[in-house]
């Protein structure tokens, strides 16, 4: 062990005595604190350069930058302590950058083009699902032959098992854009296309899915999708399939008819060995699977994220060619829609232990695994809350007197409140009596609108394992999907195991001026010596 090793050794060791003092307020927590995180960082100075023989996208559907801090707060707070000193299970990921979201043709993305980019490579234009973006949304005829392919198809063509996880429904924009090539993302089954577009040869995402049958692991919501208007929701007893034209779900037990397994709820799921189980489909819901604020008053029962991604893991690891994972925590996105930040929080919070799985589950030298999101919202996390404030109370009082949330929107359904209460008492709501961290209540927003929406910042990308140095700096979102296929190998451009290790620098190149100037320096010296 060098000396550098034994420093941060010691220094960790005097941070957790600090630690548990639980007095930040000597220097000497903060100077271990930052001494540890410097010797950890001159320990990353040898890059991982291995082939990742597994990958795993976790994606945290609108976990923005505040969203992130926000919920590290509310992590810690629920761990009894004050909040702000927690670590989510990503911040323990060595390589942080940040990515620019907009689509082709919006300032402010939506989440089709946004997953187009990081899984198949390319920006594309809102509502666009595996297309490129020289078509026009919704419009079949444009979008023939416009397909870009993924990187868990690339996975498969390398020999590897793939599969997906999502707590919204497996046809919605994020998971679609994995196996699915439409120009509209609201085109989840055969009855939102018009018999003309039919007839032109597009079709649903559902049925995409189908026609990729060596996903070896699908789960989370979306039956309707796949039932037709006329079959029985298992779980609700009543008919409620969206589909004009076959049950989709019969062909996908039709053709995974051994080592196969179909579930609808948790004790379905608990039965399922990921030994003996090579395929696995799972619905949980007719449409979005429950907040995780909510989950527990299912009456059918579903799985936690953190649940399903461990058993995922169990299935795909089982291939000597490893496996690629896309990990979606689809409702803290819609949490935000809604200006719910309770919903959308504990939501985070439930991902993050998802996140913690696949990093326990596997081993960083030959698993890469990147966290990010797709876009952020118009959520803000503000005002000048005590330490260790309930973030999702009302701890300040504004100029009206009256208490305000440390968590606001601009926008949103929060906004017709307020407009309402404007109308009635010449002021805003008034909270003070109001239990703001419950399920229920609905954030104060600006402006109101029926859904709160979208916000066009950079979000961050965290990453740990094979080539995950190259994620640095500021990047475009389409970046994503070429650092995956270099350091897994994965399609036809540029990877890993084709490059040679340390290129000679080219003759004539910036690399040779500093030498040919030394060897004129010194042939001009020796000239004037014997010249």
């Amino acid at each position: 062990m060098d000396n550098r090793r034994i420093l941060s050794a010691i220094s960790l060791l005097l941070f957790t005595v600090a630690c548990q003092a639980v007095d930040d307020t000597t220097p000497l927590y903060w100077n271990t604190n930052a001494l540890d995180t410097l010797n950890r960082a001159l320990d990353l100075q040898e890059f991982n350069k291995g082939r990742a023989k597994n990958v795993i996208v976790f994606l945290g559907d609108g976990m923005g930058i505040p969203t992130v801090t926000a919920a590290r707060i509310l992590k810690g707070q629920l761990q009894g302590n004050p909040g702000e000193e927690t670590i989510l299970s990503w911040e323990t990921l060595p390589h942080v950058a940040l990515s620019k979201t907009y689509n082709t043709d919006q300032q402010v993305p939506d989440s089709a083009g946004t997953a187009t980019a990081f899984f198949c490579g390319v920006k594309s234009y809102a509502g666009a699902i595996g297309v490129d973006g020289t078509g026009t949304r919704a419009d079949c005829q444009s979008s023939l032959n416009t397909g870009v392919t993924s990187v868990l198809e690339e996975a498969h063509e390398a020999g590897k098992s793939t599969g997906i996880v999502t707590t919204a429904r497996l046809t919605h924009a994020t998971p679609a854009s994995t196996y699915a090539h439409v120009p509209e993302r609201n085109w989840e089954n055969d009855s939102d296309l018009s018999q003309e577009e039919k007839d032109m040869g597009c079709r649903d995402i559902a049925s995409h899915f189908i026609g990729h049958p060596y996903i070896k692991v699908a789960m989370g919501g979306g039956r309707a999708e796949f039932l037709r208007k006329t079959d029985v929701d298992p779980e609700y007893n009543e008919t409620m399939g969206g589909r004009l034209d076959r049950n989709l779900v019969d062909e996908w037990l039709s053709e995974h008819s051994t080592d196969s397994a179909y579930v609808w709820n948790q004790e379905q799921f608990d039965e399922v060995d990921p030994e003996t189980t090579e395929f696995l489909l799972g619905l949980f819901e007719s449409s979005h699977m429950q907040y995780e604020a909510e989950r527990a008053d299912d009456g059918a029962g579903e799985p936690s994220i953190a649940e399903m991604t461990e058993k995922a893991i169990r299935i795909l690891q089982k291939g000597e060619q490893g496996f690629f994972l896309l990990v979606e925590g689809g409702r803290i996105d819609h949490g935000h829609h809604g200006n719910y930040a309770f919903k959308a929080l504990h939501d985070v919070v439930a991902f993050d232990k998802a996140v913690q799985k696949g990093i326990d589950m596997t081993n960083s030298s030959e698993t890469l695994i990147v966290v990010t999101a797709d876009h952020g919202h118009a959520v803000a996390f503000a005002g000048y809350p005590a330490r260790g404030s309930d973030i999702l109370g009302a701890p300040e009082v504004g100029a009206d007197s009256m208490p305000y949330t440390s968590m606001g929107y601009l926008n949103g359904p929060g906004g017709e409140y307020t407009g309402l209460s404007y109308e009635a008492t010449g002021t805003r709501r008034n909270l003070t009596d109001v239990e703001t961290n419950s399920v229920e209540f609905q954030n104060e927003a600006l402006v109101p609108r029926g859904s709160e929406t979208h916000g066009g910042e950079d979000v961050p990308i965290y990453a740990g394992g094979p080539y995950a140095h190259l994620f640095t700096g500021v990047h475009e979102q389409n970046y994503i999907a070429h650092v995956i296929r270099y350091s897994a190998c994965l399609g036809e451009g540029r990877q890993s195991c084709t490059d040679p290790i340390d290129p000679p620098p080219p003759c004539g190149g910036i690399d040779m001026i500093k030498p040919l100037w030394t060897l004129l320096v010194t042939s001009l010296a020796l000239l004037r010596l014997f010249g």
